[in-house]
């Protein structure tokens, strides 16, 4: 909070370095105060450096003053204007007089949490839906392609920089080098009254490249900075997965229009354009994560190998020498990702066997596999591969090739910041001998060859191929008596960086040899990452930022969407239904001010409590030759007539939210049953059965659909004979058997044997006579 004192905001500061004077760090005094000082200083002393202060108040500090909102209008010398103020006081929402006022807001911001605050127009959302909003962008995808809002609140940059998604800058200099996987600042040292910084030398800033993240969504860094261009500390050098040039990037800005469409956009469906398919406007990367481990077993070691048993050569083509499937490889469900084989049991073996064994020795008998399969509703591509061994443990082909590489990567970071240590030194040498003339011949000590002739210019190219005892032997006409002391400062300098940075590259290559921790038993770790290309596609979730979510019904293609007059297609039809009863009217002013940037080619900044009023709004759409209604009249793409009532039609920022159709469709006609129960299991993730529960049972029934029912209830659920021979019958390309006993009834019949009630199934005498019949 501010501090008020008689209707005046005081305006302070708080010290952060005193420099040069009396003052003391963390001292408070009013701004006038410090920047009188600042001018005293001139250019002799150091001035004070500060920074803007304000005080904190906890909820109960806050019930003794009576505090004004944050926009609470002021003239230039920071009086407050209004007689009267709405302001609050101990919890209630009271006018009072300007001299009463005790403390003020900082920003209207203050109030809400980061994620509300990157609502446009939060203002005029209902707080349900504003809640609705705040949770949905923390379930954005992160995209292919993203795009910053044209309406936003001024907070995409701060919530960009905080959240760590960005590199930042660490020291200013001069970018040396970019390309996809790093970027090199080249650090300037000055020389500061005959003093030599210490910065010199090189930041590397390694870029993270498709990386999973724990919502098996891609982290992919993007550098934004050129080679040549000049950064300060603290300057966004690369955009993370989820920012457009260092400002938060959830989602795309998409023309919609609000009005019904054949019905497909009922109840919060959603009817899209092709376009934003066709053109990649909501494509994601998805990473998955399979992992499989080699332990110790009590009949042996399992072993990963691409010698599996009783698997046909056309199955193992992806797979290396190791066992392990290839970068860059295709795969569908059921292909073989990793090759494991697993030791037997003891088995007897038959004479004919124990003869195979003598003649060609140990064979595949003994091993069974355990490979690991591609899992089904994955596919894509393997876009990583990391192998984790015991210590001590010898390394495969794959690991040595895997290892060789991660060294690799560490020698050239270590060459590069040498390079530019190296060009400091020959840079600042340059600047030492700069206007000195040499007046005799530079001779080498041992073979007296003539290293620089007398008069040549001491250029950088003639300073970096002499040694330091060489420039210091150098006959010079006015030579500085410090010059000496200069240049073994700056060779000491120098020297002790590079062994410093080559003793840092030796401890991150040992401790990569070192070789892996892990459990107790485990011999070998193998994951595998495989990336899906996920394009939009009916049934996937979408939302903008004031809680109007809603799933995609239809994909129309572009030449059917309803047009505007001057023949550009909309790109997504919402429902005008999903406002009234919502109170989320800030999807509407966000969709006019969406139109005006869009036409104008601005961004707009319009913060939460602190935005634009409908009369800006409607200033800009003047400005931009739109419509001050924010509606215009549409035509019909597949009839080309024009609609009845003008549409309202603007730009929305729409996420894709990670619930994607892809991940939830799941299908099984056999798969794995629960022990007890002797029930499919549930759930895609145990590649379960659909519950057919017990009001479906009535639908059934209502229906009169016997047979159907029966099935239901026996084959399809616990009836472990029936199944069998239904398989076994359909595999035989036979009439279905009748079904036998659910197993849910033997649990019944334990269950009241448990009670002490011995409950038996008995067989009617003509039963007993039909098996007889059928024996005979």
């Amino acid at each position: 909070y501010r501090r008020v004192v008689k209707g005046v905001v005081v305006d302070e500061v708080r010290i952060t370095n005193p420099g040069d004077t009396s003052l003391k760090v963390g001292q408070i005094l009013p701004r006038s105060e410090a920047e009188k000082i600042v001018r005293e200083c001139g250019s002799r002393k150091t001035p004070p450096e500060f920074e803007a202060h304000c005080e904190y108040l906890s909820a109960w500090e806050e019930d003794k003053y009576v505090i004004a909102q944050a926009n609470v209008e002021l003239d230039e010398n920071g009086r407050i204007v209004p007689e009267l103020v709405n302001a609050r006081q101990a919890g209630n929402f009271v006018l009072m007089k300007r001299e009463e006022i005790q403390y003020m807001d900082v920003s209207p911001k203050q109030l809400v949490s980061v994620a509300a605050s990157l609502i446009p127009f939060l203002e005029n959302d209902d707080a349900n839906r504003a809640l609705m909003g705040s949770n949905m962008q923390r379930q954005a995808v992160p995209l292919l392609r993203v795009e910053a809002p044209y309406v936003g609140t001024g907070m995409e940059a701060v919530t960009a920089r905080d959240s760590g998604a960005v590199i930042l800058c660490r020291r200013s200099g001069v970018v040396d080098s970019v390309d996809s996987e790093r970027i090199i600042v080249r650090v300037e040292g000055n020389v500061h009254e005959g003093q030599l910084s210490r910065e010199v030398g090189a930041d590397i800033y390694p870029l993270t490249k498709f990386k999973r993240s724990n919502q098996n969504t891609c982290i992919n860094q993007r550098p934004i900075v050129k080679e040549g261009q000049r950064v300060r500390k603290g300057d966004v050098l690369a955009d993370g997965p989820c920012t457009d040039q260092g400002e938060l990037a959830l989602g795309r800005n998409v023309l919609v229009a609000f009005m019904p469409w054949r019905g497909y956009n009922f109840e919060d469906a959603l009817v899209v354009s092709e376009k934003l398919v066709k053109e990649d406007y909501y494509t994601s990367i998805h990473i998955e994560e399979f992992e499989l481990e080699a332990r110790d077993t009590k009949l042996g070691p399992e072993e990963i190998t691409r010698d599996i048993p009783n698997i046909a050569e056309s199955f193992l083509k992806n797979l290396d020498d190791s066992g392990i499937i290839r970068i860059g490889a295709s795969v569908k469900p059921g292909d073989i990702l990793v090759g494991k084989v697993t030791p037997k049991g003891e088995t007897q073996l038959t004479p004919e066997e124990k003869l195979l064994r003598a003649i060609f020795g140990e064979k595949a008998g003994d091993v069974k596999d355990a490979s690991l399969y591609c899992p089904p509703g994955i596919e894509g591509t393997v876009v990583g591969c990391r192998i984790f061994s015991r210590k001590g443990a010898e390394l495969d082909e794959r690991s040595k090739a895997i290892l060789d590489e991660q060294i690799e990567a560490l020698r050239r970071d270590l060459e590069d910041e040498k390079r530019i240590l190296n060009d400091e030194r020959a840079k600042r040498l340059e600047a030492l001998f700069s206007g000195m003339e040499l007046i005799a011949d530079l001779h080498d000590e041992k073979t007296n060859k003539r290293l620089v002739t007398r008069g040549t210019p001491l250029t950088r190219d003639v300073i970096e191929k002499l040694r330091a005892r060489d420039l210091k032997r150098m006959k010079l006409k006015d030579k500085d008596p410090r010059l000496n002391e200069q240049i073994d400062e700056i060779e000491e300098m120098t020297s002790r960086q590079v062994t410093v940075l080559e003793k840092i590259t030796e401890e991150k290559i040992a401790k990569l040899k070192k070789g892996d921790e892990l459990p107790p038993g485990v011999i070998k770790l193998v994951k595998v990452y495989i990336a899906m290309k996920r394009k939009l596609s009916v049934g996937d979730k979408m939302a903008g930022r004031h809680g109007n979510k809603g799933v995609i019904a239809k994909i129309v293609p572009e030449e059917d969407m309803p047009y505007l007059p001057d023949g550009t297609p909309v790109e997504i039809i919402l429902n005008p239904l999903g406002v009234p009863s919502r109170m989320n009217v800030g999807q509407i002013l966000e969709t006019h001010l969406g139109w005006a940037a869009h036409k104008l080619n601005r961004r707009y900044s319009t913060p939460v409590f602190d935005g634009a009023t409908e009369r800006d709004i409607k200033k800009q759409l003047e400005e931009a030759g739109l419509p001050t209604s924010g509606k215009i009249q549409l035509y019909d793409g597949m009839t080309g007539l024009p609609f009845e009532q003008p549409v309202t039609v603007g730009y929305i920022y729409m996420l894709k939210l990670s619930h994607l159709v892809d991940d939830k469709i799941h299908a099984r006609s056999i798969g794995p049953y629960s022990l007890i129960t002797q029930q499919p299991l549930g759930g895609k993730a145990q590649f379960g059965g659909q519950r057919f529960g017990e009001m479906e049972v009535w639908a059934l029934e209502a229906y009169g659909a016997a047979y159907i029912l029966q099935e239901l209830l026996t084959a399809k659920s616990d009836d472990v004979y029936g199944r069998a021979k239904i398989y076994e019958a359909i595999v035989k390309g036979e009439a279905a058997a009748e079904p036998g006993v659910p197993e849910s009834f033997n649990v019944l019949i334990r269950e009241l044997q448990s009670l002490c009630l011995d409950v038996e199934l008995m067989k009617t005498p003509r039963e007993v006579a039909d098996t007889a019949l059928a024996a005979d």
